[in-house]
């Protein structure tokens, strides 16, 4: 189909039901992490589209982690999907939340609610974040823990970084052990985020990138700039780099 890459998915990583890492093999134009392109299908005629973050570094095959909406007319069919089956992929990646338009700080505050933790695997499994910070900070917050996708990765990660790589999971629903229990704008109210990273938020030493609900991005984006920490534009450089997912 013009315009399109036929693709097919490789693999599925389902975490929970409704929530998966699909692997698809398709050709795209290079991406940089953080960006996002269109996937499809189409049915019955009609081209069903919605955008993803890519989940996977460059170079490797592409990753998408997907939640079903509930009467969506793509979601649902996409987590039907096994390997083999086809569907379209946009060839040319979009989007500037990206490394390469923040400034320099000493340390990287990434902040997701769900699915909006995808660009950020992209990010941390490339090489450009442990060049640029000394010290990075990944915050995920989802319902319960079933939704922490890729949580074994991400430990490995920390693992392996060590002191550079600090990972804080919240859930909201429920409480576990090791889990921080509430929403991200509580938890930053209160100082758990700051307490269990180990580090501060601090217009002088940090960059925070938001990527999921719109709701907590903007509770957020509020919180930190009465904290002095102010939305980042080119022109004007800030502290805050968002991206929303609907």
């Amino acid at each position: 189909m013009q315009g399109w890459s036929a693709g097919h998915l490789i693999a599925r990583r389902d975490w929970a039901p409704g929530l998966a890492t699909l692997v698809v093999a398709a050709e795209v134009e290079p991406f940089a992490p953080g960006q996002f392109v269109n996937l499809a299908l189409d049915i019955e005629g009609v081209v069903e589209r919605r955008s993803y973050s890519i989940a996977s570094p460059p170079g490797k095959p592409l990753e998408f982690l997907v939640t079903e909406v509930v009467g969506g007319a793509l979601t649902p069919r996409l987590l039907r999907l096994r390997p083999g089956d086809p569907l379209l992929v946009e060839p040319k990646p979009q989007g500037f939340f990206t490394l390469k338009w923040l400034p320099e700080a000493p340390e990287l505050w990434l902040v997701a609610t769900g699915t909006g933790l995808g660009p950020f695997l992209s990010i941390l499994a490339s090489e450009e974040p442990w060049q640029r910070f000394e010290r990075v900070v990944l915050v995920h917050g989802v319902r319960d823990a079933t939704q922490l996708a890729e949580r074994e990765r991400l430990l490995r990660l920390e693992s392996e970084r060590g002191s550079r790589f600090r990972l804080v999971a919240a859930l909201t629903r429920e409480q576990a052990p090791g889990l921080l229990h509430g929403r991200i704008t509580s938890l930053l109210t209160a100082g758990e985020l700051e307490r269990v990273a180990g580090t501060p938020l601090a217009p002088e030493r940090s960059h925070v990138m938001l990527c999921g609900n719109p709701a907590m991005i903007e509770e957020t984006t509020a919180l930190l700039g009465a904290r002095g920490l102010r939305k980042h534009r080119v022109r004007t450089p800030g502290h805050v780099t968002f991206e929303k997912y609907w």
